[in-house]
């Protein structure tokens, strides 16, 4: 830990201006996440444990209030568990005689309960005895939620109305416009944007609008400022816009003010995080919270006269490096304008050990049998061993660190109390790239579960990128290796030509383009425009992007007549234009992949359509046609009445009512019917598209029109046709697919019941409901 001079003037310059009285002692700690993983029979009570040793040091350092920065509890609607312990130890620690040397100095019903009479801030209740205030913003793991009559509420609000916590931050329930921004002891409303009966207010301001707290000690003056975590997208949006209001008095240069985030720090998207520095200029401090590991040493922000500390959780929620890191309090100092911070460790953490290795790089720099999954498991066991002596070598640190402590605290009369043993964490990462022999990571836990606190996921296998069975797969379907980076760890004993064999342009220009976080541009579009422009040697290709891009993108967000577009707005127009025109290219990138396969699909199809006109012509189902159901059928209409073959009887008339469920055949391209001659009819006509190029299919819609009376065939059909053939109507085909007359007819499918044939094959005809193409070479004159 450096020293004091190294990173910060300490404000003990300033003698003779300021004295103890002066100053303003904080506890600063955040994301306790109280209740994580409770039902653990080992690790159930270390969130709880720490709370008590956080609570147990503002005692001992004689804080004048603890301040937390979100994720008190771990969980939305924490355990009554949970509530119970959090609930004691607060009325414990914080509650007594002792005088709270701080003065508030703004409106202390500020931010209160709506219809209640006692004040927001507690030590301002007359009924309660307050020695150490504790104020708190909401993280994402208990922020507010519901839509009661109360509104969005959290375990915090519930703790706030008992007297026992402070709850701010709570930003996004918007103040009313007629608040002075001058004046910050307004009150501010938790109605949502509603009036008191629950109308909404056509006044309510937009935007993100955070009041402060305001304080004095002394000569010292703090403005506390809490922003409850919201969406890093939303956040990231106001802060560009300038939408983020900060009520602050009017000598605000007289003041030290302290800004509480909790907010995504690492960049995990193009907006999914918060800047370092995008906060107000006269913000002196920013406690920064919802980051898990430990940089509570004040860093500087660039451009910027404020600081960034990030005490980090007080538990291990994730067996993550971050996490490893020594977690630590802080004990800040304010006087005037210029504080102190000093690092607390915390005694009743987890021991946690992590370490990464290779099975190739040892087998490289010892004589490991890779091939050997006993020589593996032993080797494993041994380092596992080792984190286990690493981890017990620091318990033992931390108990000579207590008592040297001990020491020092028999002045203050204080004791510090020494926590009972625990296991540690522990996790062995084992990257087991192109080793095939690995043993199962539960039982080898088993082993060590009365040494470790978590044997089950104490060791973990991983395998490099390239060697995954997606990356395999990808790379034989396009028919090449995989691409690699060309900084890629597992490319540098590569030469540099070997390195830009495997590596494509492609691929370091959509790496690089990714990297550049492009706010107009898209980056398939750019990324194609590019590859134009090397492979086809077009000058102009990214200049013509750039352009049509550019324009689209002015033509969306310009205003029109009916539609009038605020400046604010124009961020949020882009970032949709811009997503709107990535979805445009990706789906015409897949139109595109679709018709260069559709060639050899469509050839592939047309020999199959062969092969099952054949079957169809061959293949007779004797089954019950009134089990099938055409998608075509009309079920109020009766079927239309079947004609018997020849001249002569195709004047007669039939009616084939008690054959109703023949007409309902399916009407599928591969559905079978039985076939009949094409004749001409009269009436309502409706013509269906088989999926057979070669043929048409006709369906009569109008049963009950009268049928004319058709010439029978020059020819007598032959083949399985003519075992089938009725002399049902003909339905019409579309003018434009008929038939030259004189030559073979266009083949035509018609749905009808079926019924017995004269030939000799009239057994056969007893399938109905079957669809057979009629050959027949003769037109139907």
């Amino acid at each position: 830990m450096p020293e004091d001079s190294e990173w910060l003037p300490p404000f003990t310059k300033q003698k003779g201006i300021y004295g103890p009285e002066d100053t303003i002692r904080i506890l600063l700690a955040t994301d306790n996440h109280i209740g994580y993983n409770e039902r653990d029979p080992i690790r159930g009570q270390d969130s709880i444990n720490t709370f008590r040793e956080i609570l147990d040091l503002a005692v001992k350092h004689k804080v004048d209030f603890i301040l937390l920065a979100g994720d008190l509890f771990h969980e939305n609607k924490p355990s009554r568990d949970c509530l119970y312990q959090v609930t004691a130890l607060l009325r414990e620690y914080t509650l007594g005689d002792k005088p709270i040397e701080v003065e508030l100095k703004s409106d202390p019903d500020q931010g209160k309960a709506a219809g209640y009479s006692f004040p927001a801030i507690n030590y301002e209740d007359p009924n309660f005895n307050v020695a150490i205030p504790v104020f708190s913003i909401h993280g994402n793991h208990d922020d507010p939620q519901g839509a009661g009559q109360e509104g969005a509420l959290c375990a915090l609000d519930v703790l706030s109305v008992s007297g026992l916590i402070n709850y701010m931050g709570k930003f996004d329930i918007p103040v009313t416009s007629g608040s002075n921004p001058s004046n910050p002891g307004g009150t501010s409303h938790r109605t949502n944007g509603a009036t008191a009966n629950n109308a909404p207010d056509p006044t309510a301001e937009q935007g993100i609008q955070i009041k402060p707290v305001l304080m004095r000690k002394g000569k010292t003056l703090l403005g506390m400022y809490g922003v409850g975590n919201v969406k890093d997208q939303r956040m990231h949006v106001e802060l560009l816009r300038n939408n983020v209001k900060m009520f602050m008095p009017k000598d605000r240069d007289d003041w030290f003010n302290l800004l509480l985030v909790h907010q995504n720090r690492a960049k995990r998207g193009p907006q999914e995080y918060v800047p370092e520095g995008l906060f107000d200029d006269s913000v002196d401090l920013v406690v920064w919270g919802h980051e898990h590991d430990c940089r509570i040493v004040p860093e500087e922000v660039a451009g910027k006269k404020y600081y960034i500390t990030q005490p980090g959780s007080s538990v291990a929620t994730s067996l993550a490096d971050g996490e490893a890191i020594e977690k630590h309090v802080a004990l800040l100092q304010i006087q005037g304008k210029k504080f102190h911070m000093q690092p607390l460790p915390l005694r009743t953490v987890r021991p946690f050990v992590i370490e990464s290795i290779s099975l190739l790089d040892e087998a490289e720099s010892s004589d490991l049998d890779i091939t050997s999954q006993i020589e593996i498991t032993q080797f494993l066991k041994r380092k596992a061993n080792e984190l286990i002596d690493m981890a017990n070598d620091q318990w033992e640190e931390r108990m000579k660190a207590i008592e040297a402590e001990q020491e020092q605290d028999e002045e203050s009369g204080h004791r510090t109390k020494f926590p009972q043993r625990m296991l540690p964490l522990i996790r062995l990462k084992v990257d087991t790239t192109g080793v095939t022999e690995t043993s199962n990571p539960i039982r080898f836990g088993q082993e060590f579960s009365n040494r470790v606190a978590n044997p089950r996921d104490m060791l973990v296998f991983t395998r490099s990128r390239k060697s995954t069975a997606g990356a395999r797969s990808r790379a034989a379907n396009a028919g090449a290796e995989v691409e690699l980076s060309i900084d890629n760890e597992e490319n540098e004993m590569l030469s540099s030509a070997e390195k830009l064999a495997k590596v494509r342009v492609g691929t370091l220009v959509e790496e690089y383009l990714k990297a550049q976080e492009l706010q107009l541009l898209g980056e398939r579009g750019m990324g194609d425009a590019i590859r134009i422009f090397v492979e086809k040697d077009d000058i102009h290709a990214i200049e013509t992007h750039v352009e049509k891009s550019l324009k689209t993108l002015i033509k969306s967000v310009s205003p029109n007549e009916d539609v009038e577009i605020l400046e604010d707005d124009v961020i949020e127009l882009l970032a949709e234009a811009r997503k709107q025109q990535d979805q445009e290219y990706a789906d015409k990138e897949q139109e595109r992949g679709n018709k260069r396969g559709k060639g050899k699909e469509k050839a592939k199809a047309m020999a199959e359509q062969d092969e099952e006109m054949d079957s169809m012509m061959e293949d007779v189902d004797m089954g019950d046609a009134g089990d099938f159901n055409s998608d075509f059928d009309e079920d109020d209409e009766p079927p239309p009445p079947p004609k018997k073959r020849g001249a002569a009887a195709s004047k007669a008339k039939t009616t084939a009512a008690t054959k109703a469920k023949a007409s309902t055949s399916k009407t599928t391209a591969k559905a079978k019917a039985p076939a009949k001659k094409a004749t001409a009819t009269r009436g309502k006509k409706k013509a269906v598209e088989s999926d057979d190029e070669d043929e048409d299919v006709a369906f009569d819609d109008d049963d009950d029109e009268e049928v004319e009376e058709v010439p029978p065939p020059v020819k007598k059909p032959t083949g399985r046709a003519a075992a089938f053939g009725s002399s049902q109507p003909a339905k019409k085909a579309p003018a434009k697919r008929a038939p030259a007359k004189g030559k073979g007819t266009q083949s035509t499918l018609a749905f009808a019941p079926s019924q017995r044939a004269t030939s000799s094959r009239a057994a056969a005809g007893k399938a109905r409901g079957k669809m057979v193409v009629d050959d027949d070479d003769d037109d139907d004159d």
